[in-house]
């Protein structure tokens, strides 16, 4: 069992971000007998999920869709198809962004090379004192 100190330390995160999360729905610890948040391996394992999800540039609605699906299917099935099902989506939207990116590159080599030949270009007809 963590405080929500521990496991905001634990997971290097302010205990204001595990409060947004739970007022999300995305975790619900137990409280004491005198109201202080109480975190088990449930909502440790689902943090986990939640802080990879967000490494690898999933929305907060859809890293929640994915950790309420084992509460549904305790399998833990329906839970690793929709992640699968997300990461591909996630894997395509990436392809396309290196596809655009090689094409910004590409044309900022061309204006570099560009800019480059001018200014050559201008440096020899300064020096020759052509204008």
């Amino acid at each position: 069992m963590y405080t929500i100190s521990e496991l905001a330390k634990e997971f290097e995160l302010t205990t204001r971000t595990l409060r947004y999360y739970e007022e999300l729905g995305m975790l619900s610890p137990k409280r004491t007998e005198t109201g202080k948040r109480v975190y088990g391996k449930k909502e440790y394992a689902q943090l986990k999920i939640i802080m990879r999800g967000k490494k690898y540039g999933f929305s907060l609605v859809e890293i929640k869709d994915i950790v309420l699906l084992f509460d549904k299917d305790r399998t833990g099935i329906k839970q690793l198809e929709k992640t699968i099902e997300m990461a591909g989506q996630k894997l395509n939207e990436i392809n396309e962004r290196i596809q655009e990116l090689d094409g910004l590159k590409q044309d900022f080599e061309q204006v570099i090379k560009g800019f480059t030949v001018t200014l050559h270009d201008l440096k020899v007809n300064d020096k020759t004192g052509k204008r």
